[in-house]
């Protein structure tokens, strides 16, 4: 089914999980970006029911989330996680409402485009009434691989990331911070947030292994890319891990073509992609890092070379703050690209 219903140029919106990191972080860019609300709606849980955020000079006061939140609201973004988004699904679309969600709940069901809008924004022309947010790790890369694709065919990618604790939450970004003093100060060391420790180490694994050996955020990476890059036959290998890091996921990533492509070529037209940055200039060692990134929009690009252990292959590191683009800034641009439809 296609949604049939007009977009109001002023429409209502709704931000669904507005007491969270990604809620937050949907309100700070609904703000800076000056998105033409006629009225912005917190909703959350009922322990948080009262409490009051600011937003755009004053204060927003949260209202708990029923079914009946969504009457008279004409885009709701959520960031709740999955059980909500499948939960809520009906009774937003029944109210004439649209849904952007930002969780796992429907990225790959067949009749919900999964949007990156710089890269496939005509796939919202078939949505009924709900559109997928991709998870953060993908929207960097395939931002990236979209722009590259137009040299020559996409033959094969690797790639492996180094993702921030802020990518598992509040909890995950305070155990990393509480155990980086406990290490310092010889104290022992507790693991909530994650499966091991997280301070100075790296855990491969992110979400639940799968029966292939791969985890779900890997399976995600694979399944994800091929849907937005609508080449489902694209061979690609992923490797995920946790660091620790606070905020920015960062990806090394090795792409095979079908045909010849130089850097430069590349380079060239990373430089005239909208929402990517090029840092790379070995000379003054000047590389994407994420530390230095947070807080930022782009999608950045460095460390391009020729791989030369395939006939057409490329070598990049892609660094991007996945609160920004990898959550709320793509879904605040997938509720512009409906008001521009």
């Amino acid at each position: 089914m296609t949604w049939d219903k007009t977009m109001p140029e002023r429409p209502v919106v709704a931000v669904a999980g507005a007491t969270g990191a990604v809620g937050r972080e949907m309100l700070t860019v609904l703000e800076q970006r000056a998105f033409p609300a006629e009225r912005v709606v917190a909703l959350a849980s009922a322990r948080s029911s009262g409490k009051c955020i600011p937003f755009a000079g004053g204060e927003l006061v949260v209202q708990e989330m029923t079914e009946s939140s969504f009457e008279g609201v004409d885009i709701a973004l959520f960031s709740a996680g999955a059980s909500i988004s499948a939960r809520f699904r009906d009774a937003v679309t029944a109210a004439g409402c649209v849904m952007i969600d930002n969780s796992s709940a429907f990225r790959m069901d067949d009749d919900v485009p999964l949007v990156v809008p710089e890269v496939n924004a005509g796939d919202l022309s078939r949505h009924g009434g709900v559109i997928a947010n991709p998870n953060c790790s993908t929207i960097q890369l395939v931002v990236v691989l979209s722009a590259l694709a137009g040299l020559a065919p996409l033959k094969r990618v690797v790639v492996s990331t180094y993702q921030a604790a802020s990518g598992a939450g509040q909890a995950a970004m305070d155990e990393l911070y509480t155990q980086t003093g406990d290490f310092l100060a010889g104290r022992p060391l507790v693991s909530d947030a994650f499966v091991h420790r997280i301070a100075f180490n790296c855990i491969p694994q992110i979400d639940v292994f799968l029966e292939d050996g791969s985890t779900k955020e890997e399976w995600k990476m694979v399944v994800e890319t091929q849907k937005i890059l609508h080449e489902p036959a694209l061979r690609i290998a992923a490797t995920c891990v946790r660091v620790p890091v606070l905020r920015c996921h960062s990806e090394a990533v090795a792409v095979e073509f079908d045909a010849a492509v130089s850097v430069a070529e590349a380079r060239a037209v990373l430089l005239a992609t909208s929402g990517v940055t090029v840092l790379d200039d070995t000379a003054a060692r000047e590389y994407p890092m994420p530390a230095l990134l947070e807080g930022t929009d782009d999608c950045y690009v460095g460390r391009l070379r020729a791989d030369e252990s395939v006939a057409h292959g490329l070598q990049m590191w892609i660094v991007a703050d996945q609160l920004r683009k990898g959550a709320a800034l793509n879904t605040v641009q997938i509720a512009e690209a409906l008001l521009g439809r």
